[in-house]
């Protein structure tokens, strides 16, 4: 019989890798997670599709199902008893948790709904968070400006033809099926590895001509495949979800990026450090692989704000290396 996802937590219990607010927590989002879906599944039926007519803290557009699915995720968690606090893409500042439930031990930066372009052409989307231990004292901005690697738990949900939950709590990484027969998650891989080479590419190549000049070398040698420098052809994808973009490197390899660009040079990269990159970088290195913003350990960069952005540059270790090689070369 499949393992469902309560069955692992408590096994996870037993063994002292996780204590009860976490898992806790770990199940809530879960669980969570199903009533997203199903807004996700209905679609055009549940009314959900379309622009919300606000903006997020970005001034990004919101989607109708960006802003219910932020609604559902607070909601879903901030009554565990597992939580001090917790920050989102979709508000402008930490949200402490409220005073009627028991404060715990976590806190929790999560996209409650990545790739919302892809929302009304039904692609897949997904949700992403990440869990750290919470400070003393009131919970504001500043209380989850700590480096990646104190994480102590990370992952993601994707809405898809399968809705698959991957998570790691520090000792590996772990995918669940949810099974709507049943309304359960199934462990499907208990042990997810990426392989240290690929012949895979993932990045927007519309922006080619906005990135800096090693990037560019880069993935113009990648395209030269056989004939080029690196000696061997490259097929590329690109979903514009990074849920889907990190999941296919998790499942199959590959490589993701995406790079600075001279639209808007004072911003560092496009993703947001807290709750997208960190999260995503924690469950690619539990997993056997590497993510850099070209320079440096996503994991060891020290959040300076909030929504801070970053480049990213994760995947097989050979061509994250590789990466970073040409970056440096360009010094």
């Amino acid at each position: 019989m499949p393992v469902t996802l309560n069955q692992y937590l408590f096994e996870l219990k037993q063994k002292g890798l996780i204590d009860h607010q976490l898992s806790r927590l770990l199940d809530a989002v879960a669980n969570l997670s199903k009533e997203i879906r199903e807004k996700v599944t209905l679609g055009a039926l549940g009314g959900v599709l379309g622009l919300a007519g606000t903006e997020n803290v970005q001034g990004e557009d919101q989607k109708k199902l960006d802003v219910l699915s932020n609604e559902i995720f607070v909601k879903g968690v901030q009554w565990t008893g597992s939580l001090a606090g917790m920050a989102s893409e979709e508000m402008d500042h930490a949200l402490p948790v409220s005073k009627e439930y028991p404060r715990g031990k976590y806190l929790i930066a999560f996209d409650p709904l990545d790739g919302s372009s892809n929302i009304d052409i039904n692609a897949p989307i997904g949700t992403i968070f990440s869990i750290s231990k919470a400070p003393e004292g009131e919970i504001t901005d500043e209380s989850f400006l700590i480096p990646g690697r104190e994480q102590v738990a990370a992952g993601y949900v994707m809405y898809s033809p399968q809705t698959i939950m991957t998570f790691s709590v520090g000792k590996g990484v772990v995918m669940f099926t949810f099974n709507p027969a049943t309304g359960q998650y199934l462990l499907t891989n208990e042990k997810v590895s990426v392989p240290v080479s690929t012949a895979e590419f993932a990045i927007n190549m519309s922006n080619l001509r906005h990135w800096a000049t090693p990037v560019r070398n880069y993935v113009r040698d990648l395209l030269k495949g056989a004939d080029g420098p690196i000696g061997k052809n490259y097929n590329m994808r690109w979903v514009a979800a990074m849920v889907a973009e990190v999941h296919r490197v998790l499942t199959r390899g590959g490589i993701f990026m995406y790079p600075w660009d001279n639209r808007q040079p004072e911003r560092p990269g496009k993703l947001r450090l807290l709750y997208e990159a960190n999260p995503m970088a924690f469950l690619s290195e539990q997993a056997g692989a590497q993510a850099t913003n070209g320079t440096q350990r996503i994991l060891d960069l020290q959040p300076e704000k909030l929504h801070q952005r970053v480049a990213v540059f994760l995947g097989a270790k050979e061509e994250v290396e590789r990466v970073k090689q040409y970056v440096e070369k360009a010094k």
